[in-house]
């Protein structure tokens, strides 16, 4: 695989997509063609984001490897520029900017990065909440609902997560906060204009009163948030056998098998089974139907422990306590002194 790694049959690849209709699963194929001895094992415990999304990453590094040389080389030229003209005179500004040399007026590019904190927080309480709103949907979790409170005037038996929708609809409104400072700070002429001013009351003040409604509203849900865990472990029931390929795979790999070769044989058997619970309303028979199959007689013996739900999360728990204490614990240590302060809402 090693000696291979430049060897890429792009010709090959191209093909191969066009028959597999997956990038990733093309060049797995291709890879095998030229490493046949690792063919076998060439993806093994991987996912197509594994590759894609570590990929990207490289990229978006050595990509930022290509601009910051440029970006010094400005400033550098800007820096020259400026220290062989430091003393020579000329008409002054009162509203002259830079971060340690300001005087009147910090520069507008404070106010970019405020908002863009700020935006950034929205993005995030969106996110939080569109998948709470989705749960829901799945009734696996909810938001708090008060005793009397009436989810829909048409069907008395809704329970709609209006906090949620809430905390989503104002984000988007903080998200597109961020547009004004941006423009504000780039028509400033020399060191600021005079037309900055009207929009920043607007703009700023808007963006500190939504985030504050966000935040309350997103603490009042977190501290009622219920979850369902019959629900949840009736869908892992339902899902399982989908979940487990991957595992169904390493295990035939360790026992011999060849990874493209059982991946080829899963996909056909979860497509039949698929087919029955989406064309037939029946329950998922994939399991059965590794079983009755002689090619995966090597892990029949396996397969109750690798259907075990706990094998799927892994280290999860111990990642979960690991974030608490390294990232969340730490940041919070300051604000010891209010973290007993309820969200009251008046909604």
């Amino acid at each position: 695989m090693k000696s291979n790694l430049d060897n890429i049959d792009f010709k090959m690849a191209a093909e191969e997509e066009k028959q597999l209709r997956h990038d990733v699963m093309a060049h797995v194929h291709t890879f095998g063609h030229c490493c046949p001895k690792a063919a076998a094992i060439i993806h093994l415990g991987a996912t197509s984001c594994y590759v894609g999304d570590n990929t990207d990453l490289i990229i978006l590094r050595n990509a930022f490897d290509l601009l910051l040389p440029k970006l010094a080389r400005v400033i550098s030229r800007l820096a020259d520029f400026a220290k062989e003209r430091a003393s020579l005179p000329t008409l002054g500004f009162t509203h002259f900017q830079a971060f340690i040399i300001t005087g009147q007026t910090y520069t507008r590019k404070v106010d970019i990065e405020v908002l863009s904190v700020l935006a950034s927080l929205g993005a995030s309480v969106h996110k939080i909440c569109t998948d709470i709103r989705l749960l829901a949907n799945l009734k696996e979790m909810e938001e708090p609902f008060e005793k009397q409170q009436i989810g829909s005037s048409a069907m008395p038996y809704k329970r709609n997560p209006m906090r949620s929708e809430r905390c989503c609809s104002l984000a988007r409104h903080l998200m597109t906060l961020i547009v004004d400072p941006l423009q504000t700070a780039s028509v400033q002429w020399f060191e600021r204009t005079l037309d900055d001013s009207a929009n920043r009351r607007i703009c700023l003040a808007e963006a500190f009163l939504t985030a504050d409604t966000i935040l309350n509203t997103l603490q009042n849900i977190s501290e009622g948030l219920v979850v369902y865990p019959k629900v949840i472990e009736r869908r892992i029931r339902q899902e399982l056998p989908f979940m487990a390929t991957e595992n169904i795979i390493m295990a035939m790999v360790k026992a011999g098998g060849n990874r493209q070769d059982c991946h080829e044989k899963i996909r056909v058997l979860s497509q039949q089974a698929a087919a029955v619970v989406k064309q037939e309303g029946g329950d998922n028979d994939l399991i059965e139907r590794i079983q009755a199959d002689a090619y995966f007689s090597p892990i029949h013996s396996q397969l109750d422990r690798l259907l075990d739900p706990s094998s799927f999360t892994g280290r999860a728990s111990q990642q979960v306590q690991r974030f608490l204490e390294e990232e969340v614990y730490p940041l919070l240590k300051p604000y010891e002194s209010v973290m007993k302060v309820k969200a009251e809402l008046c909604l």
